[in-house]
């Protein structure tokens, strides 16, 4: 493959959203153009995909970046929602070492050993309602919550209190959820690096 992958149509999505991220930090303070760049850069995630899928542009590369770009865009607006915000976006580049150290481009097909409910949580690459669940409370609870801070829930979509506070239960379930997958990997990993070394043992 060499450099042409650089190229491929799924990555140049992926330095689009990267550009999308950073002009979003930069209005941060403006809803009206925050939130446009903020989703079209989410709503690109499931484009980038399906079209290297499409095109037979798969690569390890892409897999990598395809994350680096969620956690880079999740991070950002974690750490400026909240003072704490930072931890969500560490433990996400934690379970993303993890799972790039020992499975690789193809870690979404790597949990079929795992617990019954990270199996279904992963089970089709998240194709699935539960897969869904995780991936909204992923993406999305951020977003609300940025809806929420700013009042656009309620100036914008006109939304009670009540179904604000639902939609942050609900997402919040989802991101629960996602927190016990991250959870089963990191100890995962932990387990692979204190596994006995076969170079020790020629030692």
């Amino acid at each position: 493959m060499g450099l042409q992958v650089l190229l491929y149509w799924p990555n140049v999505i992926g330095y689009i959203r990267i550009g999308l991220m950073f002009a979003a930090w930069g209005t941060y303070e403006t809803p009206a153009v925050f939130v446009p760049l903020y989703s079209v850069s989410v709503a690109l995630d499931g484009v980038d995909g399906w079209l290297a899928r499409r095109l037979g542009q798969s690569s390890r590369f892409g897999a990598w970046l395809d994350v680096v770009v969620d956690n880079l865009g999740r991070g950002m607006l974690w750490s400026l929602l909240f003072k704490w915000g930072w931890l969500v976006s560490a433990l996400e580049w934690c379970v993303f070492v993890c799972n790039h150290n020992t499975r690789g481009g193809h870690w979404k097909n790597s949990f079929t050993s795992g617990p019954g409910l990270i199996q279904a949580i992963m089970a089709n690459g998240f194709w699935t309602l539960l897969g869904t669940w995780v991936v909204m409370g992923l993406h999305c609870l951020p977003l609300w919550l940025y809806g929420y801070q700013w009042d656009l829930l309620s100036h914008w979509f006109y939304l009670p209190l009540w179904i604000q506070a639902l939609g942050i239960m609900l997402l919040a379930a989802g991101r629960l959820l996602a927190l016990s997958a991250e959870i089963w990997c990191i100890w995962t990993h932990i387990e692979y690096l204190i596994s006995d070394d076969p170079e020790e043992k020629k030692n």
